[in-house]
């Protein structure tokens, strides 16, 4: 059975193995595939298929007519036309729930740099600032505790609940807003919320919800200016969740304090990304995801997924 990792790079740069898809059959793995023609060439003859990035479409699906089962090696799918697969016999199975506790931290820890600018301080005392200084200390940004304050977690599944967990370690109160409410998870200092509600109360707010239409450009300058003045936001979840132009404009004006995002609108960052300009904020090139841990996580479920699917019970598997 001939086997084809169209992009694996990202998810195995050289520090994992693909023996565990390897001994399902003849595999080739290729770091990246970036046109549709080549994908093409790549797919000839090929039962299995994994891919990240790469775009199957309805049109190439129909040029591979041996292709039997098709690999996403992300939670999100929307790279394949699912109907299309559906509709030609091809069972697609997607990574759910690989990454949970490795994003939460990431979350936790672009909050903390915004509170603390640590990276900043260590860099200043490298290029001289503390040996000069007529002081034992100094600090070049206002230094935030978060004890008491409020985090807003919109999007209230797997990761949102893990940063909840965290946030109310580090002593804040949780207002959660998600379109199924969950109640059996209120605590103390955790509760569901409105949107609104959310949006009025929250020092902190963070991003764990899906992209839908519905929710594209919710954080737009409308809803911006329903939060408190200096809040914190971060996005660890989709890029086109924030519209880029108004957060650059209420970072300029302090209505919001500080930003952290690891998502925007167009992957990798185009040169004319509003918030590449904007002021207090830190961008990270799409890493929450990607401890070795979770990694090693995503390769085992992706290996079981192919597993489960030759044995006739497919795991795991997408739909519209």
């Amino acid at each position: 059975m001939k086997i084809v990792v169209l992009d694996g790079y990202t998810e195995n740069p050289g520090d994992l193995s693909w023996d565990g898809i390897r001994e399902f059959g003849q595999l080739t793995v290729y770091e990246r595939t970036e046109t549709a023609a080549l994908a093409e060439e790549r797919m000839q003859g090929a039962e299995v298929v994994y891919t990240n990035k790469t775009v199957l479409s309805a049109e190439l699906l129909d040029r591979c007519p041996e292709l039997k089962f098709i690999g996403v090696l992300a939670t999100g799918y929307n790279v394949v036309d699912v109907k299309a697969a559906s509709e030609r016999g091809i069972t697609v199975c997607n990574i759910p729930a690989y990454g949970t506790e490795a994003v939460a931290q990431f979350t936790m820890g672009l909050l903390l740099e915004l509170c603390h600018h640590i990276g900043s301080h260590s860099d200043s005392v490298k290029a001289g600032e503390w040996t000069v200084s007529r002081d034992f200390c100094y600090w070049n940004y206002p230094l935030v505790e978060l004890a008491g304050k409020t985090m807003g977690i919109i999007g209230f599944g797997r990761i949102g609940q893990a940063v909840a967990r965290l946030a109310q370690a580090f002593g804040m109160r949780v207002l959660a807003y998600s379109r199924h409410p969950k109640p059996e998870l209120e605590t103390e200092s955790c509760r569901m919320a409105s949107l609104e509600e959310l949006l009025e109360q929250s020092d902190v707010i963070s991003l764990h919800c899906p992209l839908t239409e519905e929710n594209r450009g919710l954080i737009c300058r409308e809803n911006i200016e329903k939060m408190k003045d200096g809040v914190f936001l971060i996005n660890t979840a989709r890029g086109p969740l924030i519209v880029e132009k108004d957060l650059k404009e209420a970072l300029a004006c302090g209505k919001v304090g500080g930003a952290a995002v690891d998502v925007v609108s167009a992957e990798p960052i185009c040169w004319d990304n509003p918030l590449l300009t904007a002021e207090n904020i830190i961008i990270t090139p799409h890493i929450a995801w990607a401890s070795k841990e979770a990694r090693q996580r995503l390769m085992d479920i992706a290996a079981g997924n192919l597993k489960a699917f030759l044995e006739g019970r497919p795991v795991n598997v997408v739909s519209l």
